[in-house]
Parts: C-alpha cells; structure tokens; sequence
C-alpha cells in the first residue's frame, strides 16, 4: 500500500474479495470459524495490520470492512453455545464493550460522571 518496501498483495478490490471468499468457503467447508488471523494467512499478509491499512485504502475499504464483520458475525453466532469466552474476547478486541458509560455534563458541574454496571458476583 505505501511506496516503498514490498508490492501491495492484491492490486484491485475484486480480486480481495474473491480471495475473501474463497477463505470463508473453504473455512465453512471445513467446519471451522472463520477468524482475522486466519483470514489474513490465507490471504498470504504477513500480520493482521497489513490487512488493516488496506482498510484505509479507499477502493478497498468496503471489501475489509465487509469481511471483518462477517467475522463478527462469526463471533456473535458462537455466543449462544456452552464455552463463549474466545468469542467473548475476540469480539472485545475488535472493539465490543460489556460495561456502560454515561457522561453527564451541565453548566453547574464541569465534571462528568461515569457509572459502570457490575454484576453482583463482581461486587462480593
């Protein structure tokens, strides 16, 4: 994607997402989950930010941004089975929150407030 240093790994957004897809086929077909790190091997980058700055590469934005939330989807499907918390973690790094902030702010207060929703297990 930059001038210097290796040539870009696909030259048009066509052709990534056909590779796209030909990983989540393959991963489908073997029953596996599909997964970034297992997306981007496949696509022959050498680590998950290579695949992330072709995000930023405008022709090739909405081809990343597709495949990254059909991983999610990927994700949020295993959260209705018996051992959640690879999902759980999974869809936390890519960005999932499990706690709520509420700022509040108002002329009178120039602070805000933030208040954390906890489980009564985590309070004991």
């Amino acid at each position: 994607m930059s001038s210097t240093g290796r040539p870009p790994v696909f030259d048009s957004p066509g052709k990534l997402e056909q590779k796209i897809q030909d990983y989540v086929d393959k991963t489908e077909g073997d029953k596996k989950p599909l997964t970034i790190t297992g997306l981007c091997l496949f696509l022959g980058f050498e680590s998950r930010q290579s695949f992330y700055d072709y995000e930023k590469n405008k022709p090739f934005s909405y081809t990343v941004k597709r495949a990254r939330l059909a991983i999610e989807e990927s994700y949020e499907n295993n959260l209705s089975g018996n051992t959640v918390a690879g999902s759980i973690f999974a869809l936390k790094n890519l960005g999932w929150s499990d706690k709520q902030e509420i700022a509040v702010s108002t002329t009178d207060l120039p602070f805000s407030i933030k208040i954390e929703s906890r489980n009564k297990a985590d309070t004991e």
